[in-house]
């Protein structure tokens, strides 16, 4: 039996998804490409959130992603207002290390990052603010999903691995270790997942519920010595964000570190 056609609301959305971070200006044509409508239909679409204010027309003829998308996004719970409430202790982390200190939240398997400060001098970091990565092989992501519900980590858990370098974690089994010490330790350390030139150091972010929402990291060239000893700052700085969203935890003060962190066989 033939699939149904897509809905038009799968269509308007396939549009959407056409738009990337190396491609933010595409022509009606390579829209129409990338989604596989026909021309007349991506035109039809592309007409009507150009009118609405998903997408806007540039001088050349060019769409870009609207700023209407801006301001729905900004209504996301784990958006804007979660980015205003971490942003004082943020940028407190960032005087007191210069390095890129990120926030990021869980979405599927995904860390999707809501904010990054970053200094002039600061390591090569491949994040960006909206942009994700997986979870897996970066400090942030590894501290949400420790914390995420048992089927989101089974998931991930369960996933072909891709190893961006030769520590990144190679396997669902040595994953599953990473977490419980993960949730044991109270933080995370990556060494090298993503770029062996770059360390993260990461801590959660607990909600009035005391749930974990977010996590914070720092991010420093792994020549620069002891990752241990950003600790206390990037704790510090998830605990007063956990205060600000009222997280009852908070109010403690926190234990002792224990000084283990994941090295992945070569």
């Amino acid at each position: 039996m033939p699939s149904p056609p897509p809905s038009v609301s799968a269509r308007l959305l396939s549009v959407l998804e056409a738009f990337s971070p190396g491609s933010t200006r595409l022509t009606l044509s390579e829209i129409a490409r990338r989604t596989g409508l026909p021309l007349t239909t991506a035109h039809r679409l592309v007409g009507e959130l150009t009118a609405w204010g998903g997408l806007e027309r540039d001088s050349a003829g060019g769409y870009q992603i609207g700023l209407r998308l801006w301001e729905i996004g900004a209504l996301a719970p784990r958006g804007l207002g979660l980015r205003e409430t971490a942003m004082p202790f943020l940028e407190d982390l960032y005087e007191a290390t210069h390095q890129n200190v990120q926030l990021a939240v869980l979405d599927g398997n995904d860390a999707v990052f809501l904010e990054r400060l970053s200094g002039r001098e600061a390591v090569h970091v491949v994040t960006r603010v909206g942009g994700r990565l997986p979870a897996y092989a970066t400090g942030v992501g590894l501290v949400l999903l420790a914390h995420a519900p048992h089927e989101i980590q089974e998931s991930a858990i369960s996933l072909p691995l891709k190893r961006f370098t030769d520590r990144t974690i190679p396997s669902g089994a040595e994953l599953r270790r990473v977490l419980a010490d993960v949730r044991r330790q109270g933080f995370a350390i990556s060494d090298g997942q993503i770029e062996l030139i770059a360390v993260s150091v990461a801590a959660p972010v607990h909600d009035h519920d005391d749930a974990v929402v977010a996590a914070i990291s720092v991010v420093v060239p792994s020549e620069d010595g002891d990752a241990y000893a950003l600790l206390p700052a990037v704790r510090a700085a998830a605990r007063g964000i956990s205060r600000a969203l009222g997280s009852p935890s908070a109010r403690r003060l926190p234990g002792p570190v224990h000084r283990e962190t994941f090295s992945a066989p070569g």
